[in-house]
């Protein structure tokens, strides 16, 4: 249960939230919806106590579990099953018990064997007080529910991929049967029977959940509250009903406000012009002076007419001249230890070519284009740059800005050669407007992180993107215009993603399966293997 009281939300000095009051109870099911940049996301991180309210409280009853958009920090020397285990601290109790059979097994005298029994005894009972191999067992649905296989179970979490990782995590927080849940953005890099399982999941939950999703079929599904951020406002309308009579009662409530000011505005327009008559008689004067005032006051009390929704105007890079084959790959192969990732991969990517990349979590999608990117070096193969080769890399999870720097040295640093004032005026495109663009990239959402991966793009020249997950975190109306984008570029694009919308507006003319590095051209056949790569 989580109470919020008269609490404002900033970031630096720009006040995003002010006076927001709300309350989840057990069973409420809630949507915090708006578009990118208004302050879910920063809202959501104050109420897991990552940042500090500029004013008023946020009470918690019971324990919180907070799913974070790029969720970092954890060891990456732990085991997958570690890590889920360890939110309800089995990793050590069963720590404790593998070390007390080793002790047992190799002990040197009887004192030493007694001595490991008691510690085994003790870990055992602790061991059973929380779950047991009851507890064990869930975790095992759990994982698999958010589609980790067995095979990754036992591997570190350095060797995952990123959609993995992020599995992880979601993997954790529902094991943990915390009291409430905060999830943003939970169903990036989920397939379709992982995003089933988890509406499921999510459904049958008895606590509190605020939840970040701009997967529409998902927040209509389980949502029974919505809580829109209205970002021109500074506050959050509170509906409670379910996802479509959200949208029916907010488009009933714009509509009623557009003919509450229709009617005040022709009434007053009628009272100034009955003024504008009697003001020069003296008789009247006064009454007329009555009647603008009148008319003023009308005007002024009426709720202030909503401006429409700033949209980024997003475009990709104008391509450098380049040879017919800008990028090849031969032979490339890559392990995390002793899990091989793909081998063999041979790859030409010619001038103008789109590539879309298909393969499970944890086929190397996002290994592969890292490696073409020079990020990751691989374990055989090589990258053969073409003539005239312009990379552009969108990583997943955005790992390739740095976030120290502002909004403002993250493009400079990428376009020197644009003065002050280009810089701006290209964050303004991409809806980084005033004190925006002295953020540090670290404290910005999801959405705003990938507009400004996308605005250090445009001016790189690029002839071969590569595009790891570019849809994800967006809101409906900057997805479109990414989209289009991608559509218009003429450049060659390697894309990995499980947005059926993104392969559609790619247009690809090739696919490539990882992790057995099979390609062929694309067919309409394949696009059912989107949602499940």
């Amino acid at each position: 249960m989580i109470t919020v009281c008269h609490v404002d939300v900033r970031v630096g000095a720009r006040l995003l939230l002010s006076d927001v009051n709300f309350h989840i109870s057990p069973g409420d099911r809630v949507a915090l919806v708006g578009r990118n940049g208004a302050g879910k996301t920063t809202l959501m991180r104050t109420m897991a106590g990552e940042l500090r309210p500029a004013a008023g409280t946020i009470r918690a009853t019971g324990p919180v579990g907070y799913l974070a958009q790029d969720p970092r920090g954890a060891d990456q020397n732990q085991t997958v099953m570690g890590r889920v285990l360890a939110a309800r601290g089995l990793d050590r109790v069963t720590a404790a018990l593998r070390a007390a059979e080793t002790v047992m097994a190799e002990a040197g005298s009887d004192t030493e064997r007694d001595r490991a029994m008691r510690a085994y005894t003790r870990a055992q009972d602790e061991f059973d007080v929380l779950g047991g191999y009851a507890a064990e067992a869930v975790a095992a649905q759990v994982t698999a529910g958010v589609g980790l296989p067995d095979r990754v179970l036992t591997q570190r979490l350095g060797e995952l991929s990123g959609g993995q990782r992020r599995r992880v995590e979601l993997a954790r927080i529902l094991f943990a049967e915390q009291d409430t849940l905060l999830l943003d953005e939970p169903t990036n890099h989920l397939d379709a029977d992982s995003v089933a399982w988890l509406r499921t999941f999510l459904s049958g939950f008895s606590g509190g959940l605020l939840m970040i999703s701009h997967d529409t079929d998902l927040v209509a599904d389980v949502a029974n509250r919505v809580f829109h951020v209205d970002a021109e406002r500074l506050a959050i309308e509170v509906y409670n009903t379910g996802w479509q009579r959200y949208r029916t009662d907010r488009e009933a409530a714009e509509r009623r406000r557009t003919r509450e000011r229709a009617n005040a505005e022709r009434k007053a327009a009628a009272l100034r012009a009955q003024a504008e008559k009697m003001r020069s008689h003296v008789a009247t004067a006064v009454a007329a002076r009555n009647m603008v005032r009148r008319a003023d006051t009308m005007v002024r009390e009426l709720e202030p007419a909503r401006r429409a929704e700033r949209v980024a105007r997003v475009r990709l890079p104008t391509p450098e001249p380049c040879g017919r084959v800008p990028l090849a790959a031969v032979g490339l192969a890559k392990s995390y230890g002793e899990h091989a990732v793909f081998d063999g991969i041979d790859l030409a990517v010619d001038r103008g070519s789109r590539l879309v990349v298909l393969g499970l979590n944890g086929a190397g999608k996002t290994t592969l284009l890292r490696a073409l990117a020079g990020e990751e070096p691989p374990d055989r193969g090589r990258v053969v740059p073409g003539h005239g080769l312009r990379l552009g890399y969108f990583a997943q999870e955005h790992d390739t800005l740095d976030p120290a720097a502002t909004v403002f040295q993250s493009l400079s640093s990428s376009a020197p050669g644009l003065t002050d004032g280009e810089v701006r005026q290209v964050l303004g495109a991409f809806l980084f407007r005033g004190d925006d663009a002295d953020k540090p990239t670290g404290v910005l959402s999801g959405g705003e992180k990938t507009r400004l991966a996308l605005a250090c793009l445009i001016h790189s020249g690029a002839n071969v993107l590569l595009l790891d997950e570019p849809t994800n975190n967006l809101d409906p109306v900057s997805r479109d215009e990414v989209l289009a984008a991608v559509g218009d570029y003429p450049g060659a694009v390697i894309m990995v993603t499980h947005d059926r919308g993104a392969v559609e507006a790619l247009r690809p003319d090739r696919v490539l399966f990882l992790p057995d590095g099979e390609e062929d051209l694309w067919n309409e056949e394949y696009a059912d293997l989107i949602s499940l790569a």
